[in-house]
């Protein structure tokens, strides 16, 4: 299995907590759900983290059967269309977005 992170490193602008997080499950899960090939959607908004560790406001983790599958989806229309939606979530984050593509160690899931 393929796990692909979008890390959005940084804050949410104050007082748009909510309208974030409102944004994200309305109008971006939908998308990210509909990837082709996407086996898992998952993600995480920061509560809490070590005193001096960067600041992550959303991890967006997404699960793949293979390399293969990733490219298949990253290529898919509905890939540009959440990228055009994204531009919206921009606008209450400060910070940027950096993605990263790890191996499930399989015998590491319960």
């Amino acid at each position: 299995m393929i796990v692909r992170q979008a890390l959005f490193e940084g804050t949410i602008r104050p007082g748009r907590e909510q309208a974030f997080r409102g944004y994200v499950e309305e109008k971006l899960v939908p998308l990210w759900r509909a990837f082709p090939g996407v086996r898992e959607v998952r993600v995480l908004h920061a509560v809490d983290r070590d005193e001096g560790a960067p600041a992550f406001a959303m991890i967006l983790s997404t699960t793949y059967d293979d390399r293969e599958a990733l490219a298949r989806a990253l290529a898919s229309p509905v890939r540009y269309e959440s990228r055009e939606l994204t531009k919206g979530l921009l606008e209450m984050f400060e910070g940027h977005i950096h993605h990263h593509v790890f191996d499930l160690d399989a015998r590491s899931t319960a």
